[in-house]
């Protein structure tokens, strides 16, 4: 347990926006605001989580806190420490107010290292939408602001404590070797080939995972900022049996829609509608159960696998992402991602 007193980092006003308690969040180590008036009384709190469920709703990162915040915590006292230790075991961090009922520390619970077993990054596909710029480089090396993308994407999962990745390669295999041995990096990663291509799910089945933990499978051409420790702790937290991480996405119809009743009689055009859906984002966090699913060698897609899952009555949960995300399959996506990270120098 720890208990922290400086609270300014872990506070914030009921009215201040969802993106702005993200902003706050990743500056801490904690996965949480507590949301106080301005006169230091508890409002709520909100977690990343919460912030990822009320997106799922339809709530906006522009809208207030209040609109996605946990309205009834659970409180501590001052004046009743041994009755705060029991409640804490009920959750995992504890406002702790005074006796004028106003904000006095939070007591936070000590989080087990290591959560977070295993970690496969597939890598080993052709490219081709990409044309030239793949024809001779496979894509998890194209350079995006000066790094290849698959750097990035281990980068991130070193940084949430993943304790071993492997890599699987298929198309231009040894240039990835050759990148991960001059890399190195924390842990070592490792490779394993596919003779054939064996799918987006497929390579499972040809490596060794602990058999009680759940492994992300992380595509390796992917741009984003995700929180894999918050992923593992969403997953955790609602008792998943895979988690599938979507990004928002938004399509803009250049026309104007027709609303119509089932007499063909219109009731009202809609010009230019924005059409906001949530995507597959390219990582996922499953289940031994899950990946005891996939017959070594045998090819087959994330879809049918979590389909399979999903039959058998295991539980698949989305994970929202707030955090940057961008897919690199066409040239244009390329000059995008290129364009960002220029933009940001």
């Amino acid at each position: 347990m720890t208990r922290v007193k400086n609270m300014t980092p872990l506070v914030c006003g009921p009215r201040a926006t969802m993106r702005e308690a993200i902003e706050r969040i990743n500056a801490s180590p904690y996965l949480f605001q507590v949301v106080v008036d301005s006169a230091g009384f508890v409002q709520g709190t909100v977690t990343d989580g919460d912030i990822r469920r009320a997106m799922l709703r339809g709530v906006s990162l522009d809208d207030a806190v209040e609109e996605g915040m946990h309205r009834n915590p659970i409180v501590g006292s001052t004046s009743n420490t041994e009755d705060n230790l029991r409640l804490l075991r009920r959750t995992k961090f504890l406002p702790v107010v005074d006796d004028a009922g106003r904000l006095d520390h939070v007591l936070v619970e000590r989080t087990p290292a290591g959560g977070i077993g295993a970690a496969l990054v597939m890598a080993g596909g052709f490219g081709t939408r990409l044309g030239d710029a793949t024809r001779g480089t496979p894509k998890p090396l194209l350079d995006i602001g000066g790094r290849p993308m698959i750097d990035r994407v281990l980068a991130g999962l070193e940084d949430a404590g993943v304790s071993r990745i492997t890599v699987a390669v298929h198309y231009l295999a040894e240039q990835i070797e050759a990148f991960l041995d001059a890399r190195g990096g924390r842990p070592r990663v490792s490779v394993i080939r596919e003779s054939e291509p064996l799918g987006t799910a497929g390579a499972l089945g040809l490596i060794d995972l602990p058999p009680d933990r759940p492994v992300f499978v992380v595509n390796g051409d992917l741009v984003t900022g995700v929180d894999y420790a918050a992923m593992h702790e969403f997953h955790v937290r609602h008792g998943f049996d895979g988690s599938v991480a979507a990004a928002r996405h938004e399509l803009t119809i250049p026309y104007g829609v027709l609303r119509y009743d089932e007499d063909g009689l219109i009731s009202g055009i809609d010009e230019k509608p924005t059409l906001h859906h949530f995507v597959a984002a390219g990582i996922y966090y499953l289940s031994p159960e899950i990946v005891a699913l996939v017959a070594r060698g045998r090819p087959i897609d994330m879809p049918e696998l979590l389909e399979s899952a999903r039959k058998i009555g295991l539980r698949i949960g989305v994970f929202p992402v707030h955090e940057h995300w961008r897919d690199v399959g066409r040239p244009g996506d390329l000059s995008a991602a290129r364009s960002e990270f220029d933009g940001a120098k």
